[in-house]
């Protein structure tokens, strides 16, 4: 007999391959003028991240009418033991541009740990999931972080945040050029982090981040080995915090070089 937890992991891989699938319908052809409106300074919100996260919303009420949820776009709209966190479309610059990185991103949580992680990004035709003492997959193969150990060989991507002074930003990049680290910049925090759990890239790190964000990508990350801050510590579940994922043989080295 399935439990609980084996229940919402089958019901969440389905609800969020729909919901990729009804982003990826609503993605302007590239170059084409897209309708968006800015909430911050390249804080990009879309018609499709409502319709997205309403989409989601319904459905998992439907399947777990006992569960929570909160949005990205609408907060938290229920409330209960476990609660769905998602953001409907992680990467908005990118999709409203037509551009193929953007996910969706679907967790579920109880209290401050999460428990299941699914990331579909559609056009990319890749869906990243995990449950909690299961391991990690990539289009169902498992997937492990980097056996990277030396910063000097590694590829790390910093996510810009608007909510933190371009000067810490600029500090943590030269710090890394630096050591000889490849940088990268790709526009979706949570493929960022993604990219780490699948040994593509060697480390994440950014000054400020939101749960919505990070939430699937934890679990991820966690079952697939890589090394991550305390996320989830003081005020992060409520107003976000730094994150910093990376793989197990640069964590230390990395740490001491961005203070996170």
């Amino acid at each position: 007999m399935r439990t609980a937890l084996e229940r919402r992991f089958e019901r969440a891989l389905a609800v969020a391959a729909a919901a990729g699938a009804l982003a990826l319908t609503a993605r302007p052809p590239p170059g084409a003028p897209a309708t968006a409106t800015l909430k911050g300074a390249q804080d990009w919100l879309t018609e499709a991240d409502g319709a997205v996260e309403r989409f989601l919303s319904a459905e998992l009420a439907a399947a777990f009418p006992e569960d929570g949820f909160q949005g990205e776009e609408g907060g938290v709209a229920r409330a209960g033991a476990l609660r769905w966190v998602v953001d409907p479309i992680d990467g908005t610059a990118n999709f409203m541009r037509g551009a193929p990185r953007f996910c969706v991103s679907l967790a579920l949580l109880e209290d401050r740990t999460p428990l299941i992680g699914v990331l579909v990004a559609p056009a990319l035709g890749e869906t990243f999931a995990a449950r909690r003492g299961h391991g990690a997959t990539l289009n169902g193969a498992a997937i492990r972080a980097a056996a990277t150990m030396d910063l000097a060989r590694a590829a790390v991507e910093v996510g810009w945040s608007s909510r933190r002074p371009n000067a810490g930003f600029h500090a943590i990049c030269n710090r890394l050029l630096e050591a000889g680290t490849m940088l990268r910049l790709g526009g979706s925090g949570a493929l960022g982090l993604a990219d780490v759990a699948a040994g593509r890239t060697d480390g994440y790190v950014e000054l400020h981040i939101n749960l919505w964000d990070v939430a699937a990508a934890l679990v991820i990350l966690n079952e697939a080995g890589a090394v991550t801050n305390d996320f989830t510590a003081g005020e992060g579940m409520v107003s976000g915090n730094p994150i910093q994922a990376a793989a197990p043989g640069i964590a230390a080295a990395l740490t001491r070089l961005t203070g996170i």
